[in-house]
């Protein structure tokens, strides 16, 4: 029975398993890892938890993080902002129509990848040779949208606050202009749109499917209708008798209507119309 752990690469990233072994982890422990792209520092965000097996062999947890991968870790960066100033200098020489968005490196600097945004497919097979040549290390070129180009980055939204994405979000869910007219809000486009050009996540948080919709809205109107309630059977057990009263006095069974509201009381059935009286107007008399 294998302890396993959850560890997360990026903030609002995805949570990945792995093997915690022997090493006494907890929640917030920084650790280093390897995977299939080789040495990369994680952050431990579900303590170790016995699991009877899993669906495939994980990978193990190597140690926890040294001042030399701390140290290693800042020269990466210092490495890939060199990495991409060459990498956007060799796309504006081949004219490539595509957005250099960031460029990561491994803790052992055994991979670099290249994120970037573009509006169809592109033909990047120079450019890779060009980046291997320059680097000597395995190239990965990677396309990803312009959500997740918003995530990378960063920024504000119309609300002043950071972006939803950047803070807390770890997967984008399909937001559409339904969303809004429920809502009631206006369905102005370039009110709704984030900073990456799209609708706004926020719109999603107060969005409820229609069953419950409905459900809210029938319960209203039978409010609003009046209609008259059901009378109520009691029994002779459900009656109490009072104090004072002998055992056997209740009546067997009673049926007591519940009074509806002021619709609902008896009217008179025919009420007596009122007699309206002529008057006789004097007719004036004729002067002889």
């Amino acid at each position: 029975m294998a302890d396993i752990v959850g560890i997360r690469f990026k903030s609002c990233g995805k949570i990945y398993d792995f093997d915690a072994g022997d090493l006494a982890l907890r929640r917030g422990d920084k650790v280093v890892i390897e995977s299939e792209f080789g040495l990369s520092i994680g952050t431990v965000v579900e303590p170790p938890h016995a699991a009877e097996s899993s669906p495939k062999e994980l990978k193990k947890v190597l140690r926890l993080v040294t001042d030399d991968d701390i140290k290693q870790r800042i020269a990466n960066e210092k490495f890939e902002q060199e990495a991409k100033s060459f990498c956007y200098e060799r796309i504006m020489a081949r004219g490539l129509l595509m957005k250099l968005v960031r460029a990561e490196a491994t803790l052992d600097k055994k991979r670099i990848v290249f994120y970037f945004t573009a509006e169809g497919r592109i033909d990047f097979r120079e450019l890779v040779k060009d980046l291997a040549a320059r680097f000597k290390t395995r190239i990965e070129m990677r396309q990803i949208g312009i959500r997740d180009k918003a995530k990378l980055v960063g920024g504000f939204g119309l609300c002043g606050k950071e972006l939803c994405c950047k803070v807390f979000l770890t997967t984008f869910e399909p937001i559409s202009i339904k969303m809004a007219k429920q809502q009631d809000l206006t369905l102005n486009t370039g009110k709704l749109s984030g900073s990456c050009g799209r609708l706004m996540c926020c719109l999603g948080y107060e969005y409820h499917d229609g069953s419950s919709v409905r459900e809210t809205k029938e319960d209203r109107e039978g409010l609003v209708s009046g209609k008259p309630d059901k009378p109520v059977h009691l029994r002779k057990d459900d009656v109490t008798e009072p104090e004072g009263m002998a055992s056997g006095e209740v009546a067997a069974s009673a049926s007591v209507p519940v009074p509806a509201g002021k619709k609902d009381e008896q009217k008179p059935g025919h009420p007596h119309k009122r007699r309206r009286r002529r008057r006789h107007r004097k007719k004036p008399q004729k002067n002889e």
